[in-house]
């Protein structure tokens, strides 16, 4: 009899142990979405203490970092983030977060490694593949991109990101008219979105297509009318048409609207 109580004892022990591990857990999510972020914390790191061989610890983890990075302390959260990593290496999520922290800190190399990590694991992940594409772009490593863009647009062709990417790649890769397929399919895809026009116009004033590049600027200023960057690119093209008068009144608008002085001076210095 003394033992089927102890044994009842140790059970309900273990129970009450399970539970406070839970309660510790629920409470720091509540802190999280209350913003009491240091409160959050220390309930998630009491929790780990309690129970320090449980599997979810790899996505406390992930919560601490995401609380580390909104108090500014990014390379503690990339410590956070390898732990859980260490932890759990096929968690996706971990691993995106990683990956994202080390893409805002410049770190590029170590963003691929992570991304081509989770799409091991996920071959159809949307996000790696299209930040990978960005970033192998972004080191001119054009055959990879373009394989990224082009297996995200097979999962779906209406990606505006993706469409956008691919575009901006086949201008710097010399595929004007894809480029402009590219685009053309954005305007039509997404005609209410002005950074469509822009890019379009783009390669249309590259082109040395001038009117049809006007035209997309000015729907683009129609779209956005307090975006200083469209009237920019508009005084631009106007230059281009040495269109001076209408170029000067578009650069003083952009500067009224907190547009970039540097690149304002120098588009008025083109004009003296």
């Amino acid at each position: 009899m003394r033992k089927l109580l102890t044994a009842c004892l140790l059970s309900l022990a273990g129970t009450a142990h399970a539970q406070s591990y839970k309660e510790l857990v629920t409470r720091g999510l509540h802190l999280m979405e209350v913003d009491s972020l240091s409160a959050a914390e220390a309930s998630f790191r009491q929790a780990m203490l309690q129970e320090p061989g449980q599997k979810s610890n790899a996505l406390l983890y992930r919560h601490i970092g995401e609380i580390q990075e909104c108090q500014g302390k990014m390379h503690e959260a990339l410590e956070s983030y390898t732990t859980g990593i260490n932890l759990s290496p096929s968690a996706e999520s971990l691993l995106m977060h990683r990956a994202s922290l080390y893409l805002r800190l410049g770190n590029d190399e170590q963003a691929i490694v992570d991304y081509g990590r989770i799409l091991e694991l996920s071959k159809d992940n949307k996000d790696a593949l299209f930040f990978r594409a960005w970033l192998y772009a972004k080191r001119r490593d054009y055959k990879g991109a373009r394989a990224d863009y082009d297996h995200l647009l097979q999962l779906d062709p209406v990606h505006e990101e993706a469409l956008q990417g691919l575009a901006i790649l086949n201008t710097k890769d010399g595929r004007p008219r894809e480029a402009m397929e590219q685009l053309n399919n954005l305007v039509l895809f997404f005609p209410g979105h002005a950074v469509n026009y822009v890019l379009r116009g783009g390669v249309h004033q590259d082109r040395k297509n001038y009117e049809l590049a006007l035209f997309d600027f000015n729907k683009a200023i129609e779209l956005e009318p307090q975006n200083p960057e469209h009237y920019i690119s508009r005084a631009s093209c106007y230059i281009g048409m040495k269109r001076k008068k209408q170029a000067r009144k578009d650069l003083n608008d952009a500067a009224l609207l907190n547009g970039d002085r540097r690149v304002i001076a120098e588009l008025m210095a083109q004009m003296k």
